[in-house]
């Protein structure tokens, strides 16, 4: 079990570097969508990324997992250069993009049977079963899940694969309020369980107060560091307790100088 304080050992950290990344346009200039960006994300820590939409954060999540190219900079795991995809770093996005024609049990063993490690590592699979509450659900298909039900499957068949970071791209993002919360809550245990340094995109300032134990906040495009929050209120934490309101507040007002005042109602 680890808590925003420890250091799991199965966590990876992460430092970027003076990052930039742009895209060409049909005409024009490119659009400058990240602009010398420095972060660290310690190990075993949970981080949200928040900030105006079409900021860059989910490209962030990309260049981290190794599946966008940076025009310049660096980001290193562990002190080694991070330049492809690596199962060390998982990434889930807001679709859970399960294989339709495979069982859930075949798509969360897609993962060893890529790495070459199923037959060693068969296994652990009842185990990723428990640890997303989808015992029972091996040989249905993706067609026979709710969201909520599908993006548990998603996110097993990432952590099978026991990355160091797990990288979260509004994975919540398409569930109703309850299954959300219910889902928030499901990831902080697996958080706690694993032990994994895990960075988390969302739009909704109230979720990332309610799982982080930071905040960084970014502008609008092209993307810089508005300011790093540390989350100094104990878990579990009670969205209406006094402290949480506050800082709520102080995100949005915060988000107001970093974007658009008429797209503050995006964040609630």
């Amino acid at each position: 079990m680890v808590n925003d304080r420890e250091t799991a050992r199965n966590a990876g950290l992460i430092e970027i570097e003076k990052l930039r990344k742009s895209f060409p346009q049909n005409e024009g200039d490119d659009i400058i969508v990240l602009d010398n960006v420095d972060l660290r994300f310690e190990s075993g820590e949970f981080v949200s990324l928040i900030g105006p939409s079409g900021c860059g954060k989910s490209t962030l999540l990309r260049i981290i997992a190794g599946l966008t190219p940076s025009d310049s900079g660096r980001i290193t795991l562990d002190g080694g250069v991070v330049s492809a995809p690596g199962f060390e770093r998982g990434l889930v996005f807001q679709d859970p993009t399960l294989f339709p024609w495979m069982t859930i049990y075949e798509n969360i063993a897609y993962g060893l049977r890529s790495r070459g490690v199923y037959k060693e590592e068969k296994q652990n699979i009842p185990a990723y079963f428990k640890l997303v509450g989808l015992t029972g659900f091996e040989k249905s298909y993706p067609h026979h899940l709710s969201g909520g039900m599908a993006q548990r499957a998603a996110l097993a068949r990432t952590l099978v694969n026991k990355p160091k970071v797990l990288l979260l791209d509004e994975p919540l993002g398409a569930l109703d309020a309850f299954t959300r919360m219910n889902m928030q809550d499901e990831i902080l245990k697996i958080w706690r369980e694993r032990g994994m340094t895990t960075v988390m995109v969302t739009h909704d300032v109230d979720e990332a107060i309610y799982m982080a134990g930071r905040i960084v906040v970014m502008s609008a495009r092209p993307a810089k560091i508005e300011t790093i929050i540390k989350v100094e209120i104990g878990r579990p934490r009670q969205r209406d307790d006094p402290d949480f309101l506050d800082l709520r507040a102080k995100i949005l007002q915060i988000l107001h100088f970093a974007g658009h005042r008429e797209d503050l109602q995006y964040y609630l």
